[in-house]
């Protein structure tokens, strides 16, 4: 289960969906939900195997306990941010607030507010408890209650209660739509004890319902509902810059609206000690930096304004890190790929199904032929990346060749609703590299184009029934993809089509992907080795028509629908990876994006005082929540 999107939800990760309601009785508000059942209390859940730390455990394998606390960490961001609200779908979050953030960010945690349990970074979807001490769920997963630690407080010292959660949960639901479909699955969220709250589900069998409850962020109640410094009502339904409070190991002391924010750690958390947390939120400072321009951003890296990066142009990290600093050894270069290992992903040119021109896949698979990446690997990639041929790229879970086995009887079980061409048509991306193969491949595209009713005229593509040029927009956040969509479209005017490039700032990239206001745009999906209910999400067609979901292309279809609920319910990890690739090669065959290019590794730059452990964890980097400074003291 793994979301993406501009703005961070429950574990990037950031699924929930399902029909038949489970029926439990709870005689009283303090009782348990099930009273025919009484399911052991865990100490931690998860959906994919069994748990590597025993009940007790005293830390992390991947940490270092004696990790001295203090120094700084200076980060240079992209964009602005015009809210600290971790609730309300609106506004531009600031960096750090809330977690899990992307690696893109530089952030692997959130500081301020925390969850129900926290994941552990050497296991694949694997949470331990956190605000909960503990969890519990019956064998049908028809619920899960989760019991509050009793030290747990926020930071003014009132305590984590399980009126917070339900608060929580309740406005989640009510302010973000994208919320609201995580957690659709939860009908509601009960006080069931002095310290614990039960989460009703409405369809048995799906396992990951516990874990989505259990990413859910808690604020608190209280606060939300008092008045701030002013004497002013605080609204949760309106994005606010008043420095938040929350529970977590890091507190906002200062800010510039839009330009800076920074955080401290807080010498009074109330979970320092816990075995989830032994080694890690070391850093006595960490502070972002905006700017509108990477190339400012950048200078302000090498210039030491700022003291980490993660470098995601290979033209930069191949030419660009010859300064004396990195020289002298003051800054080191890696690469790692834990970020990678328990991931996949499709990123690449999102074409907008509700457009009239690209309602016609043959349409949407012309444009295809007109991306030569071969091209820009050689000229602009220093040959840094692989091409996307799969939604889950590069993983076990990626189709390929044609279906067989397990995959074939699935798809065979749907065969009126998937296209044919899945049984008999491996997907392949067009190779380009010279102008010959381009030549050819533009020649594919309009003979595609022709199918659809389109024609060459005067050099431009012409809807033969309207006499409409076809025509779009591709909308970028930022520069970055320039270099990427300007050849593309030059490409697409070789036969007719113009493509305008269109760069806009954050904000409004943000205000038009949620209202789904474009032809096309450059973004993505991540996954996780466990696909689940987030798939409904990304192609349901329940999230079709829905503003701010990631169903970012407006994808509603019959089979995809019926596979995701294959994936969902999955009886085993043989059933589930035939289930995935069925639903990838459906949604291949479906070309609803351009696929473009990734890599594995995730290339970062740092100054040499701050510091990691000479064993990283498996499925992660781990910066800044178990990185160090040398220069601080031992605990």
């Amino acid at each position: 289960m793994r979301q993406t999107t501009s703005r961070t939800t429950p574990a990037l990760t950031f699924g929930t969906l399902g029909l038949i309601a489970a029926a439990f009785l709870a005689p009283s508000v303090f009782s348990s939900p099930v009273q025919a059942q009484d399911p052991q209390w865990r100490h931690g859940m998860s959906t994919v195997g069994e748990l590597k730390y025993p009940q007790g455990f005293k830390q992390f394998d991947y940490v270092n306990a004696q990790a001295p606390k203090g120094g700084e960490v200076r980060l240079a961001t992209m964009g602005t941010f015009d809210t600290f609200n971790p609730v309300l779908a609106k506004g531009e979050m600031a960096a750090g607030v809330v977690g899990p953030v992307s690696s893109a960010s530089g952030m692997s945690v959130g500081l301020v507010f925390e969850t129900l349990m926290k994941p552990s970074m050497d296991e694949v979807l694997t949470d331990y408890g956190l605000l909960a001490e503990a969890v519990a769920f019956p064998d049908d997963f028809a619920w899960a209650k989760f019991r509050l630690r009793p030290e747990a407080t926020w930071a003014d010292g009132t305590p984590v209660t399980p009126e917070d959660v339900i608060f929580s949960f309740d406005k989640a639901k009510e302010l973000d739509p994208k919320a609201a479909s995580y957690y659709g699955h939860i009908t509601k969220v009960e006080k069931t004890g002095e310290r614990e709250v039960t989460f009703s589900f409405d369809e048995v069998g799906n396992r990951e319902l516990p874990k989505v409850a259990g990413s859910l962020l808690i604020v608190p109640k209280h606060w939300w509902e008092g008045k701030d410094a002013e004497g002013q009502p605080r609204d949760i339904a309106r994005t606010t810059l008043e420095m938040p409070m929350g529970s977590g190991p890091y507190k906002m002391t200062s800010m510039k609206a839009g330009s800076t924010v920074r955080y401290e750690r807080r010498d009074d958390y109330w979970g320092r000690n816990l075995n989830v947390n032994v080694g890690q939120n070391n850093f006595g400072t960490i502070s972002f930096t905006y700017f509108a321009d990477l190339d400012v951003a950048f200078e302000a890296f090498r210039s030491g304004n700022a003291n980490y990066r993660w470098e995601n142009s290979a033209r930069r990290w191949a030419t660009s890190y010859d300064f004396p600093a990195v020289k002298d050894g003051r800054i080191k270069l890696e690469r790692l790929e834990n970020d990678s290992r328990d991931s996949g992903v499709m990123v690449g040119f999102i074409l907008n199904l509700r457009r009239d021109p690209f309602k016609d896949v043959r349409v949407r698979e012309a444009l295809n032929y007109a991306f030569d990446f071969e091209e820009l690997k050689r000229t602009i990639f220093y040959n840094e990346y692989d091409r996307i041929d799969s939604f889950f790229f590069p993983t076990e879970l990626a189709s390929s060749g044609l279906p067989e086995g397990r995959e074939l009887d699935i798809l065979t079980e749907l065969k009126d609703k998937v296209p044919p061409t899945v049984f008999t048509k491996p997907y392949t991306n067009p190779v380009g590299g010279d102008p010959a193969k381009l030549r050819d491949n533009l020649r594919k595209a309009i003979g595609l184009l022709k199918e659809a009713g389109y024609e060459l005229k005067s050099n431009r593509m012409i809807e033969t029934k309207t006499g409409k040029p076809l025509t779009f927009e591709i909308l970028l956040d930022g520069t970055t993809i320039e270099r990427v969509a300007l050849p593309f479209s030059q490409n697409l005017r070789k036969i007719g089509i113009e493509a305008r490039v269109r760069t806009v700032d954050s904000s409004q990239y943000t205000n038009r992907w949620r209202s789904k206001d474009f032809d096309a745009i450059y973004l993505g999906w991540a996954q996780s080795l466990n696909p689940g209910n987030e798939q409904t999400e990304f192609w349901g067609t329940t999230a079709a028509t829905r503003e701010g979901s990631q169903n970012f292309s407006g994808l509603a279809d019959p089979g995809v629908d019926a596979l995701i609920r294959k994936v969902i319910f999955a009886k085993d990890r043989d059933d589930l990876v035939a289930a995935t690739k069925a639903l990838d090669r459906v949604l291949l065959a479906k070309q609803i994006v351009i696929p473009t290019y990734a890599s594995r590794d995730m290339r970062i730059a740092y100054a040499r005082d701050l510091t990691h452990p000479e064993n990283l964890p498996e499925y992660s980097v781990g910066f800044p929540a178990i990185w160090w400074s040398a220069a601080a003291k031992a605990p």
